[in-house]
């Protein structure tokens, strides 16, 4: 190469040789010549030296490696995809979604190439034609819009790297570090061009620009902007778009829409000089006007189901942490950045149709809400020491998790926190804290008492004694009564504030009192409802309440008593099991289950009362009973039986897990006779997936709600396996339907339906557990908290809080042809004989007496199965008494 060098040297020495015409001399024959010639050369040399050097020093100057521009840093959002393929909502980081080449929008190709480098498929990375130009018409020439001499690669290059911040640094070093950051983009361009199609970094571009507004890419850009698909995109909105790309803020349609427009027009004047499009095209165009009238910044609680999509998350972190769903390099999949697509069974009309319905019962339930507690205050009202502790402490709280709590506690106490900290090691500390160690303070051994009580943890009660000897208690005492009295002040002074409005489910502007928002907000009423189709297990809609952007916790996965809801699963064990006869009748009486009986080992006797303390005397068979939600049956079924063990033990088969425990410890179906009658707690979602089995001629099948996961590159990574299993024999099930017919029908629908309502105690709990012959819908209605509740049976009952929801919801569906209800759809009868007489006066006519309580059967239930082995402590007293709404539907 050297050679070369001297080579063409030698050439530029004799190409110099001009005759001086006054001398006939040649400037070579002068000396002063060739020693400027030599140092022009040589300055010339070593600057292209120095270059390489300069780049070949930046190759170690943190530049990305070939397999990180093989495997770029795009964050892109996961995808939830509902079942026709529409989408849900997204997961995300930063909200993109990757559009390959092959599906970006034509007229964005012809748009980009033509303002931002027309020269793309002519260069390898660097335009140094385009650079010239530049040089000369702005230094030279001084013309501002000389165009810009960055290639589409060169701009890819610097949004793959971060740049350092000039803020604070001299002029020398702005312009020493704008030259190396400009060769380390030259030098990821040209590794680029390698590594990459020209065609693949256009995407690779346009899917990296952040158009603002959390808009990342031109996907999610078009959806921001115009309300649609990228491919559905206008020219005059293709241009508005990569007119953004000069300056995204600058350029904005939604800040400085006269400043985009006038971009606008400059792009479509280019893609006009490049022959896209004809002048009378153009002078069309340019005449538009910007529409962004669709300009909607998407946020995580836009569009569907919601509160479906806040569960969804938390199931697929639990399910991408076993280890067989690790990626290839053993790490796990991150659903806000790997761009997963969940396939979901979620249909949208049925979604649609629940939250309108939801909307619309919540309304009418919370204007009754209101009503009653007008002239009383629920954190007070009949409440005993002991109660009014426990909603005081439960109202406290709420105020802790405020941001006024959060600033005022930092304000007091972070310096001295840290100080602490420094003292005698890692805390969490809180106003709980400092007032229990004032109690203790007051009343020497108040802190044993609460960790004997198990109101505190041991380390909660060793740092409450580390904190009480530290030399910093006394400053601690001082600052948490300034404090204290502060966030009094702060909570009860009425402020100008946003808060939800039940009326129009949307927020109102009022004056009040911090303290009073939160009572306001924490006395609505919300609702949980989940639907299910019995036969294939696919959760067609799912609402966890009243509106997530104030009521962020979801009650389809809440577990609450459950009241009457469970009855049926009494009657068809009994039915079933038993030999019971939907026919025969029993008295509604009082019965009492004796203490320390063989069968039950209760302490102490139980006699549990009908909802309203009443017992007519009258005989009632099992269509009766059922219908007027007898509590008194109830119990009589479960006392010939002899055990709850069957009753359990078809539950575990329904999908209910009899041996899963509650977070106390205990049994979440335990084995008192107290759960006849509504005693456990569960979910809408495990309680609607049991009832499939009686939509499902006795099969139950198992509800699911992702049917596949697909990663970025289309490998599924999850398949949902359907489970079912025969819970039930079609004939009894089929006696079931008969029995919930007349107590669960629906008025105001066409389709044939079934069901059970519930009540719990003080009316804390509404449920209707209702379906047809295609669908099973659950619903628990009720407060955040026991308190929030109704007074009555009127208001509070199951009949009324949550089974006008199922109405409404159902009639929407019949209503429109596209949900594809069919209203004379009807319950199947097995073939051949049920072994079970339906018509009660046939099988009086039979009997000789149809009143069991006359007829004692003999207790013939078989033993407990093996899952049932491990026992569950006794209760030390009588189980609670669960009394359950007459509902008189």
């Amino acid at each position: 190469m050297w050679n070369k060098v001297k080579e063409i040297w030698g050439s530029l020495r004799q190409n110099f040789k001009l005759t001086d015409i006054s001398s006939g001399e040649t400037n070579t024959d002068k000396p002063w010549f060739m020693n400027a010639i030599n140092l022009i050369w040589k300055v010339v040399l070593i600057g292209i030296a120095a270059f390489y050097l300069i780049l070949l020093l930046l190759t170690f100057d943190n530049l990305p490696t070939f397999e990180e521009l093989e495997n770029p840093n795009y964050n892109q959002a996961s995808l939830v995809l509902a079942n026709d393929g529409s989408t849900l909502g997204k997961f995300y980081n930063e909200n993109r979604e990757f559009v390959k080449y092959d599906s970006l929008n034509p007229n964005l190709i012809k748009a980009l190439l033509s303002t931002e480098d027309s020269r793309f498929y002519q260069h390898s990375g660097i335009d140094f034609q385009a650079l010239a130009r530049v040089a000369v018409k702005t230094l030279l020439l001084s013309q501002d819009e000389s165009g810009g001499g960055s290639t589409i690669t060169q701009q890819l290059a610097k949004l793959l790297f971060e740049r350092p911040s000039l803020k604070g640094r001299s002029k020398i070093t702005k312009i020493f570090m704008m030259v190396r950051i400009k060769l380390k983009e030259w030098l990821v361009a040209i590794k680029l061009e390698r590594r990459y199609t020209k065609e693949q970094i256009i995407s690779l571009y346009l899917n990296k620009f952040d158009f603002i507004f959390e808009a990342h890419g031109i996907q999610t850009a078009s959806q921001t902007y115009f309300g649609k698909n990228q491919k559905d995109l206008s020219l005059e909105e293709c241009a508005t778009l990569i007119g953004m790309l000069k300056n995204p803020t600058l350029y904005n349609p939604r800040k400085f829409p006269d400043l985009a427009k006038e971009r606008r027009n400059t792009v479509l004047a280019l893609i006009n000089q490049k022959g896209h499009i004809t002048d009378t095209e153009f002078q069309k165009l340019i005449a538009s006007d910007l529409d962004v009238s669709s300009f909607k910044r998407e946020t995580h609680i836009d569009g569907l189901a919601p509160y479906f999509r806040a569960e969804l998350g938390k199931w697929l972190k639990a399910l991408f942490s076993d280890p067989k769903f690790l990626k290839a390099d053993g790490t796990s999949y991150n659903i806000y950045e790997d761009g997963l697509k969940i396939y979901t069974t979620i249909d949208p009309l049925n979604q649609k149709y629940a939250e309108e319905a939801a909307v619309e019962h919540m309304k009418n339930i919370q204007k009754s809400y209101f009503n009653v507690w007008s002239n009383n205050d629920p954190w007070k009202f009949e409440a005993d020491e002991n109660q009014l502790k426990i909603r005081t402490e439960a109202l406290q709280n709420l105020v802790r998790e405020t941001d006024r709590y959060y600033q005022l506690w930092q304000k007091y106490f972070s310096k001295v926190h840290s100080i602490l900290e420094k003292e005698i090691g890692d805390i969490d500390i809180n106003d709980r804290t400092i007032v229990r160690i004032i109690n203790e303070e007051k009343t020497p051994g108040f802190l044993k008492d609460e960790l004997k009580k198990k109101n505190i943890t041991k380390i909660q009660f060793d740092i409450s004694n580390k904190i009480k000897a530290s030399k910093q208690w006394n400053a601690l005492k001082k600052l948490y009564a300034k404090f204290d009295e502060e966030l009094k002040q702060q909570m009860t002074i009425s402020v100008k504030m946003t808060i939800y409005d039940y009326v129009t489910n949307g927020e109102k502007e009022v004056t009040m009192s911090p303290l009073d928002s939160i009572k306001h907000h924490r006395k609505h009423l919300q609702i949980g409802s989940v639907a299910v189709n019995p036969h294939t297990g696919e959760v067609k809609s799912w609402v966890g309440g009243t509106n997530f952007k104030y009521f962020k916790y979801d009650h389809v996965n809440s577990r609450r008593q459950v009241g009457s809801t469970f009855k049926p699963f009494v009657y068809a064990t009994a039915i079933a099991f038993q030999g019971i006869q939907p026919c025969d009748e029993f008295q509604d009486i009082q019965y009492t289950i004796p203490a320390n009986d063989k069968d039950f080992g209760l302490p102490e006797a139980w006699s549990p009362g009908n909802a309203k303390e009443s017992f007519t005397g009258k005989n009632y068979n099992l269509f009766n009973a059922l219908a007027e939600s007898k509590n008194s049956i109830t119990v009589r079924l479960v006392m010939l039986l002899g055990s709850v063990s069957q009753i359990r033990g078809l539950l575990h088969n329904m999908g209910i897990d009899s041996t899963a425990k509650r977070r106390d410890g205990g049994l979440l179906i335990p084995k008192f006779p107290s759960i006849v009658l509504g005693s456990s707690e569960l979910s809408a979602f495990e309680m609607t997936g049991a009832y499939t089995t009686f939509a499902n001629n006795g099969v139950y099948v198992k509800p699911y709600f992702v049917s596949k996961v697909v990663d970025k590159n289309g490998k599924v990574i999850y398949q949902n396996t359907a489970h079912q299993n025969q819970a039930l024999a079609a004939n009894f099930n089929y006696v079931m339907i008969q029995l919930m017919q007349r107590s669960g029908q629906a008025y105001g629908v066409k389709s044939h339906t079934a069901g059970k309502t519930g009540t719990t105690n003080d009316y804390v709990d509404g449920w209707f557990m209702g379906f047809t012959p295609n669908l099973v819908v659950g619903t628990w209605v009720g407060g955040e908290d026991p308190w929030i509740r109704f007074l009555s049976l009127e208001t509070g009952q199951g009949g009324v809080m949550a089974k006008p929801f199922f109405a409404k919801y159902l009639s929407k569906l019949e209503n429109d042809p596209a949900c594809g209800i069919d209203i004379s759809s009807q319950f199947p009868r097995p073939p051949g004989d049920l072994g079970v007489e339906l018509n009660c006066d046939l099988y009086k006519s039979m009997m000789p007496s149809t009143n069991m309580d006359n007829n004692m059967l003999p207790n013939n239930t078989p033993k407990e199965d093996e899952i049932f082995e491990e026992e569950e402590e006794q209760p030390k007293k009588t189980p609670q008494k669960d009394e359950e709404d007459e509902n008189q539907e």
